[in-house]
C-alpha cells in the first residue's frame, strides 16, 4: 500500500512541478507587484495600496459593468445549458449522446472563429442584414447589431454555452433512476420530483457550470474589442491596456487581483443562494 502510494505521488510530481512553475509562481509575482510603483517606466518595490484604491475609484464603471454583463452571461447560459442537459439526459433517450457530442464538437471551431462568425453575421453586410434587406424589411443596412453589449453577449454565450453544458450533464448524469421511481411510487408529481431529486443533485454541475462562464466572460478583452465597440469597454480591455501599452504592471496586476477577488465572491453567492433553494424540503 505505502509503495503504491509513494508510486501515486511519483507520477503526480511532474505535474505539480509545472503548476508551480508556470502557475502558482507567476501569480505570485503579479500578486506582490500589485502592492509596487511604476516611475519613469521602472517597477520600484515601495508597498502601497495605491493601485488598488485607484481601481475602485478610477475604474468602477468599467468594473460594475463587467460584473454586469458577466452575471446576465452566466446566468443565461446556465440556465440554457440546464435545459439541453436535461433534455438530453431525460427526455431525448437514445438521441441524447449524439445531441450532447454536437454541442460539445462545436468546442473545436475555436474561440476566434467564433467571434468573427458573429461579426459577419452581425455586421452591416452580414448574414442578418442580406436577409433583411432580401426580404425587403429594410432598405438599408441596421449598424446596431454589431458593436454593443448584446453582440457580446451572445458572442460570448455562444462560445461558452458547451462548457457549461459537460458539467451539468455530468451531474445529471449520476442521478439514479431509483430515487425517481420511488418519488413517483410515493404520489410525487413531476415538479416535486424535479425539484426534491433532480435539482440537488444537478447542483455541483449549476454551480461549476455558472462558474466557468462568469470567470471566462469577466476576465475576456477579445470579443469587447472586436465586436463590442468603444462603448463596450469591459474591464478586461483596461487591464491588457495597462500591460499592453501603459507599461503600468502593478496597476493592471491590482485590476485583475480586484475581478478575482470579486469574482470569487459573486461565484460562493451563487452557489450559497443556489444551494438554499435546491436543498431536499
Amino acid at each position: 500500500m505505502r509503495d503504491a502510494r509513494s508510486l501515486a505521488n511519483l507520477m503526480l510530481l511532474p505535474s505539480g512541478l509545472i503548476l508551480v512553475a508556470f502557475f502558482l509562481l507567476p501569480v505570485s509575482y503579479f500578486f506582490v507587484v500589485s502592492f509596487w510603483r511604476v516611475r519613469s517606466y521602472k517597477l520600484q518595490a515601495d508597498a502601497t495600496l495605491d493601485q488598488y484604491v485607484e481601481v475602485f475609484t478610477g475604474y468602477w464603471v468599467p468594473l460594475l459593468y463587467t460584473f454586469a454583463v458577466a452575471l446576465a452571461i452566466a446566468l443565461a447560459v446556465t440556465l440554457i445549458a440546464f435545459g439541453f442537459a436535461f433534455y438530453c439526459r431525460f427526455r431525448a433517450g437514445r438521441y441524447g449522446m449524439p445531441l450532447l457530442f454536437l454541442a460539445l464538437l462545436t468546442l473545436f471551431g475555436g474561440y476566434l472563429t467564433k467571434i468573427y462568425t458573429w461579426k459577419t453575421i452581425l455586421g452591416a453586410e452580414g448574414i442578418l442584414n442580406s436577409a433583411l434587406m432580401l426580404t425587403g424589411l429594410t432598405d438599408a443596412p441596421i449598424t446596431a447589431f454589431l458593436f454593443n453589449p448584446v453582440a457580446v453577449v451572445i458572442t460570448l454565450a455562444h462560445y461558452t454555452l458547451p462548457i457549461a453544458i459537460l458539467p451539468i450533464f455530468g451531474s445529471l448524469r449520476g442521478i439514479d433512476e431509483v430515487p425517481l421511481d420511488a418519488a413517483r411510487d410515493l404520489g410525487a408529481g413531476p415538479c416535486r420530483s424535479f425539484r426534491d431529486v433532480v435539482l440537488p443533485q444537478a447542483w455541483p454541475g449549476l454551480v461549476t457550470a455558472f462558474a466557468l462562464t462568469f470567470l471566462f466572460a469577466a476576465g475576456d478583452y477579445v470579443t469587447p474589442m472586436l465586436v463590442g465597440g468603444p462603448n463596450t469597454s469591459m474591464i478586461g480591455v483596461f487591464i491588457q491596456s495597462q500591460f499592453g501599452h501603459r507599461v503600468d504592471a502593478p496597476l493592471g496586476s491590482a485590476m485583475s487581483f480586484t475581478v478575482i477577488a470579486l469574482s470569487l465572491a459573486v461565484i460562493l453567492g451563487f452557489a450559497g443562494t443556489t444551494r438554499y433553494f435546491t436543498r431536499v424540503r
